[in-house]
């Protein structure tokens, strides 16, 4: 099992940042353009909820679209929810996002618990391609937060 975790300030209030990231239809706005994420499930709330099932295609290598589906669960408003990949590239993958209300802002924390298939062709990919692959991200979706918000 891999973990990954990143942390960033957002100068919004808790409310805000939950808002913006309990909804699923920001999701698009946060992830880099070359992964062309798309959301396939119909959201009729724009919450989040436990044992909300988002459906999505996304293309993480050459091109190639991978259908993903996420539960919701464990979901504490204003504080944290926790989505796990129930059908996806990896043999495990739970992504905690959990918000800290600080001075001037919110403090975001995420913790991605991942499992790749494949054994050691698995650990192999995860070495030369995965690890950067979900930095990048990470590092694509903190860019986007601070021009966003206008983090100084």
């Amino acid at each position: 099992m891999y973990q990954f975790k990143a942390s960033q300030f957002l100068p919004i209030g808790i409310q805000e940042a939950w808002r913006f990231f309990s909804s699923p239809t920001n999701l698009p706005v946060i992830t880099p353009p070359e992964l062309d994420f798309k959301i396939l499930t119909p959201l009729p709330s724009k919450k989040i909820y436990e044992g909300l099932l988002i459906d999505y295609t996304v293309k993480p290598l050459f091109g190639i679209p991978v259908h993903w589906q996420t539960l919701i669960c464990d979901v504490e408003t204003n504080s944290f929810f926790t989505d796990k990949q129930l059908k996806g590239p990896y043999k495990v993958w739970e992504h905690t996002h959990t918000f800290t209300e600080v001075e001037g802002g919110v403090l975001m924390h995420d913790v991605v618990n991942y499992q790749l298939p494949l054994g050691i062709l698995g650990k192999l990919a995860n070495a030369l391609i995965v690890q950067k692959k979900i930095s990048g991200i990470f590092e694509y979706r903190k860019s986007v937060l601070d021009k966003l918000f206008k983090t100084p």
